[in-house]
């Protein structure tokens, strides 16, 4: 049977890439899939086969630029960052979000929504429409659960008697303390709009979340709800054509390890990671590939090392299976692509998620959280070379590669979201 699909995702570039092999494999099954997102993405929604169709009202900052769009932001940093950004992107963005998808469905009457989770508007849409809406996550697992503090804390997994008690308080200290402000702002619209008024924090959808990866790299969570499906990795497609750096052959062709660094796509400072990483390694017996999204070596305003290779942009999907480490600053996409190599991970940042994603990646054991945006040369120093003489980190990774090797992420995506269209009622797991 064919459906209607719309997809919503952020005006953020980790918040569209996952969502589009799931949107070719519905295409390749027969369905209808409409994307609502930011103008800046419009070529690569395309690509999918998905028709395209823009934000119109509020603010489209898919440019990335969000200390532009929001001068104020660069005053805060850490966890006071985090606040800010889902007052401003994430509950600032739901009124337009909503007119805009209202608009939409008149038109385009979808028989499920699938959003990324800060698109609130589709579950206040499923909420008081009866639209039934899934969420394919973009990080971590979080939901209030009585073995998960809140997300945002970074606090460490703790599900003894005492660690839940703590869980179970954070839910209250983000909400009326920490995120405060966030809640505020969400429910003065929702008074406004008539909308559900709910804490405003990562929840699971109440018919179908997709989680990416798989159990082992998450915490042990006891009480997961029933329509939450580990997928494996959402991997993007390998370009068609790759034209190589000058450097590749002689790299790739050595035989020596090779070190990835990567500055991410929103906290892209070079040098909060990528200096450290470069002056830590210079002079050893490894190549350092590093990634700055955009900027080239001579505009990063330091020298680089014999050893080192600076490029705007490098397909991970290329250069990860002859990497040994990866160092990045916790984004979720490309430690993805690094598990689904079995390569291990350094990972540095507090901005955004990557407090939590980087305290998955110590406790599974795949490698090494810095907890820091700037990590000093000798910390990053001593990671790397614990790194290279422990096996047990690249042996944990190994492990994760073969259980997302059992997934067809998009294939088992898109079959759910099947079930979710044909019945539109919450889609379980069969325990």
């Amino acid at each position: 049977m064919r459906h209607k699909f719309l997809i919503a995702t952020m005006p953020i570039p980790g918040h569209v890439a996952p969502f589009v092999s799931v949107a070719r494999e519905l295409l390749r099954r027969g369905h209808e899939v409409v994307w609502y997102s930011s103008a800046f993405f419009k070529d690569k929604i395309e690509a999918s086969g998905a028709r395209f169709v823009p934000i119109r009202e509020g603010i489209d900052f898919g440019d990335s630029q969000y200390d532009c769009h929001f001068p104020e932001r660069a005053k805060f940093h850490g966890l006071k960052q985090v606040v800010f950004d889902f007052e401003k992107l994430f509950v600032g963005s739901i009124p337009g979000m909503a007119q805009d998808l209202r608009a939409i469905l008149r038109d385009y009457p979808a028989d499920a929504l699938l959003g990324d989770p800060a698109v609130a508007a589709a579950r206040i849409l499923s909420d008081t429409e009866g639209y039934p809406a899934a969420i394919l996550n973009v990080t971590v697992l979080s939901f209030q659960s009585r073995d998960l503090a809140a997300f945002g804390l970074g606090l460490p997994f703790n599900n003894s008697p005492l660690g839940r008690l703590r869980n179970k308080l954070t839910y209250l200290l983000v909400d009326h303390v920490v995120f405060r402000p966030v809640n505020r702002a969400y429910r003065a619209l929702a008074k406004q709009h008539g909308w559900p008024v709910r804490p405003f924090r990562p929840a699971v959808s109440n018919y179908l979340h997709l989680q990416p990866l798989v159990p082992d790299f998450e915490y042990p969570i006891s009480d997961l709800p029933a329509q939450l499906h580990f997928i494996g990795a959402l991997l993007p497609d390998a370009p068609t054509r790759f034209e190589s750096p000058a450097w590749w052959d002689r790299v790739i062709q050595s035989g020596r390890p090779v070190v990835l660094v990567t500055q991410g796509t929103i906290a892209t400072n070079a040098d909060e990671l990528i200096r450290p990483t470069l002056e830590a390694l210079a002079g050893d017996d490894v190549w350092v590939i590093a990634t700055t999204n955009g900027k080239r070596a001579d505009e990063l305003g330091f020298a680089v090392p014999d050893n080192a290779f600076v490029e705007p942009f490098i397909p991970f999907v290329k250069i990860m299976p002859h990497v040994a480490v990866y160092v990045t600053n916790g984004g979720y996409g490309g430690i993805s692509i690094a598990l689904a190599h079995g390569v291990p991970v350094i990972s540095a940042g507090v901005t955004e998620d990557k407090s939590e994603v980087g305290n998955r990646v110590a406790h599974s054991g795949v490698g090494i959280n810095l907890k820091t945006n700037r990590p000093t040369v000798e910390q990053v120093r001593a990671a790397v070379r614990d790194m290279m003489s422990q096996p047990r980190y690249a042996a944990r990774a190994q492990v994760i590669k073969a259980e997302l090797a059992q997934h067809n992420a998009a294939g088992e995506g898109a079959a759910l979201l099947e079930r979710l269209a044909q019945t539109r009622k919450p889609v379980l797991r069969v325990v």
